[in-house]
């Protein structure tokens, strides 16, 4: 592998506008894919996404902005896929270049439907990427605040810690602290569940509960998510580091989270294809329940907040009774 390796980013949303940004702080140029030819023109001639985090302004020169995925692949060695978990195989479809001897990074915090996998292990079980080419970008960070230039951290976890470093350090900068992790499929799935948390912290919202039942939620939610990981990855971890619990506490609570944002107009009476379709942005969560709740099955962890959710959102019981019951299953 290159001492001095070509990036790219999959993507045209916030957190793929926002990695962009964070890349072009250290690199000379990215290959950015996105689909939409309408928002690269307009980059191109107004230097900022007209349709996310507008506010961010680009330096041309480091773009090499392109709506074929297979030009963006064939130029990078690192790889980030940055798009919702939903549009993933639609995009890989379109594939005619060769990922062999790719490093790929999953900056998507959701499982791929089609398979019900994470999406390091999509990329592992579809398209033989070994495990040590394969990392995971996760927070607690969200786009907003990173085109705000806030101070944000991110975990880069990677099996091969030279390649952790390596990504990390071209995504490091005066407001963006990295640390990096081999722990690729706790903190992947970490990301997938604060998702669910966060659209059961919205509905909890949306129903009126204060503080109190929020903070009660988001103390059960991290002890439900270490009994979860533990039965699909055991391995030495703290689950109250910043990729497990932070992560989750600001998805939860955050005013930027899309997912409490769909939780709560659920919570309210939205119907779920109604809260949807108001929304701009896809709630990764909606899909992530539906994953994990079948996953489940076979782990048998008890998960009284995932249950919740998808009893909510898949078999359209009533928000108001599901979180009567849920209040007695917490403590």
């Amino acid at each position: 592998m290159n001492d001095t390796p070509k990036f790219a980013v999959i993507g045209g949303g916030s957190w793929a506008t926002a990695i962009a940004k964070m890349l072009c702080v250290n690199v000379n140029e990215i290959a950015w894919y996105m689909r939409s030819t309408y928002a690269i023109e307009h980059i191109r001639l107004q230097k900022h996404n007209p349709n996310y985090l507008s506010s961010v302004e680009f330096d041309n020169a480091k773009l090499k902005l392109t709506n074929d995925i297979n030009e963006a692949v064939a130029y990078a060695d690192y790889i980030i896929f940055a798009i919702p978990s939903a549009f993933l195989s639609g995009e890989l479809e379109k594939l005619t270049e060769s990922l062999e001897g790719k490093v790929i990074f999953s900056a998507i915090k959701g499982i791929v439907p089609e398979t019900s996998l994470i999406v390091g292990e999509h990329f592992h079980e579809k398209y033989d990427i070994p495990y040590e080419n394969i990392g995971v970008i996760t927070g607690p960070c969200h786009a907003e605040e990173v085109a705000l230039e806030r101070l944000s951290y991110l975990t880069i976890a990677c099996g091969d810690q030279k390649k952790a470093k390596i990504m990390a350090k071209r995504l490091d900068s005066y407001y963006i602290k990295t640390k990096i992790s081999d722990d690729i499929v706790g903190t992947e799935y970490a990301a997938m569940l604060k998702n669910i948390y966060a659209i059961a912290a919205g509905i909890a919202h949306g129903l009126g509960y204060g503080d109190n039942f929020q903070a009660l939620l988001m103390s059960n939610a991290i002890r439900e998510m270490k009994k979860f990981i533990r039965k699909v990855h055991r391995m030495k971890r703290n689950i109250n580091n910043s990729a497990y619990l932070g992560d989750l506490l600001v998805t939860g609570y955050s005013v930027f989270s899309r997912n409490r944002m769909f939780g709560n107009m659920i919570g309210k009476g939205y119907t779920v294809k109604s809260a949807m379709m108001e929304m701009s942005m896809v709630a990764e969560g909606y899909y992530a329940t539906k994953s994990a709740y079948n996953l489940n099955e076979e782990y048998k962890a008890k998960t009284p907040i995932i249950d919740a959710v998808y009893s909510i959102l898949y078999e359209g019981k009533d928000a108001k009774q599901v979180f009567k019951k849920l209040t007695d299953k917490l403590d």
